[in-house]
């Protein structure tokens, strides 16, 4: 059974309705090169028309808080209805994608929805507010909803993840990444955090131009991460381990998204949840503690941020 998904966005930058849609239903190349978003048209046009389409997934609806972007939207990522409001678009659809990394607006959007029964996936990050947390734990818990970033699922990881006993002792991971902590941290957590089962013991701001964090693991391991805010595109992991160690940089969007929704969708047929609801809890955890460490400057632990 195909699964009519809605989509939502649309949030300053960020192009997910765009990438996540066409990667769903396929595209329309015109309607796709007229959209204003050429990184994501260059990118879907080198793909074979084999790896368009996720099965039990089909995007029916779309819904921007501009009338003339949704129809952009449904032109690009052949969309047919496009709603006229947020509510119009839950009554028609069996599950909801909230496409838009502005994380102050994710609470007010995805509770109705969730307490309407659907499933809803929404864009990294889902929140830095504990409360909201909080309010979000028994959804994430029973599999209704789903949060992560697709750097959880890079293709370039793949070795390291397969293979990361071969590495020997790890002393460091490194990761940097273009923009900000808040917006963009959640891409180096969820993607260091898919390499290593360690948990955070402590959060320590570094003194830098950008905001840069040390990240103390409970197994001794080091963190260190780096949103290095406006700067050329970069998205690099590098992994130090005895006996051998490797860097990665991640450019392959396409793939990691379409992994993040595969996920999702065998997540709704299964009607469980895709990723382990703590995986997602401790993701939001952190990236509150390095946002209180830059913030404050000073060391910040778990258990100022109870789960």
């Amino acid at each position: 059974m195909s699964r009519r998904v809605g989509i939502v966005g649309l949030s300053e930058g960020n192009g997910h309705p765009f990438s996540f849609s066409a990667i769903i239903n396929g595209y329309d190349d015109a309607g796709l090169a007229a959209s204003g978003w050429p990184g994501i048209h260059s990118y879907v046009r080198q793909r074979d028309r084999s790896e368009f389409g996720i099965d039990g997934l089909t995007v029916t609806h779309a819904w921007t808080q501009e009338p003339a972007i949704t129809s952009a939207l449904c032109s690009a990522c052949r969309i047919p209805n496009a709603a006229p409001d947020l509510a119009t678009l839950a009554a028609k659809v069996d599950a909801v994608i909230i496409a838009r990394d502005d994380y102050e607006s994710h609470y007010a959007m995805a509770m109705p929805l969730l307490e309407m029964g659907l499933p809803v996936f929404v864009d990294k990050p889902l929140t830095v507010d504990p409360g909201e947390l909080t309010g979000f734990r028994r959804y994430l818990e029973s599999g209704q909803l789903m949060s992560c970033s697709g750097m959880r699922f890079a293709r370039e990881l793949d070795a390291p993840r397969a293979a990361l006993a071969d590495y020997g002792p790890l002393n460091l991971i490194r990761g940097a990444i273009l923009n900000d902590w808040e917006k963009y941290g959640v891409h180096l957590v969820d993607a260091v955090f898919n390499l290593t089962p360690a948990k955070p013991v402590a959060v320590t701001a570094l003194p830098a131009r950008h905001c840069s964090l040390a990240v103390e693991l409970d197994d001794g391991l080091l963190l260190q991460l780096d949103a290095l805010g406006t700067t050329t595109r970069c998205f690099r992991i590098d992994i130090f381990g005895e006996r051998q160690h490797s860097t990665h940089e991640i450019v392959d969007n396409f793939s990691m998204f379409r992994r993040l929704l595969a996920c999702w969708a065998r997540g709704l047929e299964a009607g469980a949840p895709p990723i382990p609801p703590a995986d997602t809890l401790d993701s939001m955890r952190l990236l509150m503690m390095g946002r209180r460490a830059i913030n404050e400057q000073r060391k910040v632990t778990p258990d100022e941020f109870p789960l």
